[in-house]
């Protein structure tokens, strides 16, 4: 794997992750993310859509007038969130009903555009796909924790299946949309957290080896003292 690649999946997934860094999908966050399995049928779609997205994209972007490139990829990114409501429909029609509108409001997402803009338009067609897929998933793995905490909380349960017993008082709060809110910010200071602590110790890491380069670079370079000759 080229050090290029290895980038681009370590972006997607933290360093530039699209909720922690980027903050972009947040409606979704509160839309969907009360249930675990709704929660994941969305992530696949939209990682589906924005890895396909930002591959047809880039195989199309010298083909593409400057002047018209956000309608071209605002109609590309529709067609794969199209196919998406129709296999959701023919497939699983109880969580296409439950999901709803949103399954279509993937278009919408920020990330979709985001990747399309930022990333396809200006990289080869394999790059493009790596990078919508785990931009895709770096979003999905945020939002399908907050998913098994407002579930587990809310209902006492994980994908549907009841953990908690009789005696466990649901939280309601959990089931409503602001907890998505609460969730969301948390993460973002506990993942920012950790990003601001690991530079600070990286720093402080490659402080001593600098300074020991500059001494012995300082150190090599000094003339040695001239010495009188006698008269």
């Amino acid at each position: 794997m080229s050090s290029t690649t290895n980038k681009v999946i370590k972006d997607g997934l933290w360093y530039n992750n699209p909720i922690f860094v980027q903050v972009l999908g947040i409606c979704s966050t509160l839309a969907v993310t009360n249930n675990l399995r709704n929660t994941l049928i969305m992530v696949l779609g939209v990682s589906f859509a924005t890895s396909m997205g930002s591959l047809t994209l880039s195989v199309l972007r010298e083909l593409i007038p400057r002047k018209v490139r956000m309608i071209v990829q605002v109609l590309v990114l529709s067609f794969y969130v199209i196919i998406i409501d129709i296999v959701l429909r023919a497939y699983l029609p109880a969580i296409s009903k439950q999901l709803g509108p949103y399954v279509g409001l993937i278009i919408t997402n920020c990330i979709l555009m985001g990747r399309a803009e930022a990333f396809a338009a200006s990289n080869p067609p394999g790059l493009a796909f790596i990078d919508g897929l785990f931009n895709g998933l770096g979003y999905g793995w945020v939002l399908l924790s907050i998913a098994m905490i407002r579930e587990f909380l809310g209902f006492g349960s994980l994908f549907g299946i009841k953990i908690m017993g009789d005696g466990f008082t649901p939280w309601t709060i959990m089931v409503m949309a602001p907890s998505a809110f609460f969730l969301v910010a948390i993460a973002l200071w506990i993942a920012n957290n950790y990003k601001a602590k690991a530079e600070a110790s990286h720093k402080a890491a490659s402080a001593p080896h600098a300074q020991g380069t500059s001494a012995a670079v300082g150190t090599s370079s000094a003339k040695p003292a001239a010495t009188g000759g006698n008269a």
